[in-house]
């Protein structure tokens, strides 16, 4: 089983290789699941907004990102968007 800070490392390593751009990458929460097989990891950096309107106002923004990570292999097995509201 892989510790938290493995567990961390996967999710910034994947982060990166989709987002090759992103910047002040942090760990922001991180949780195994109860029954212990994965690890969620939230990670925020600075990135590109995807709104021309709001990158012509601010350029970057905050982003944030969820991690599934299998606790046993340390597989990314989903990354998904995490919207703050």
């Amino acid at each position: 089983m892989i510790n938290v800070k493995e567990a961390t490392n996967k999710a910034k390593e994947y982060l990166v290789n989709f987002f090759p751009e992103a910047e002040n990458v942090l760990l922001e929460e991180v949780e195994l699941t109860a029954d212990k097989s994965y690890w969620q990891v939230t990670l925020s950096f600075e990135g590109i907004t995807s709104s021309v309107a709001s990158s012509l106002l601010v350029g970057k923004s905050v982003l944030y990102k969820i991690f599934r990570i299998e606790a046993e292999t340390g597989e990314v097995v989903s990354m998904r968007i995490r919207d703050i509201k």
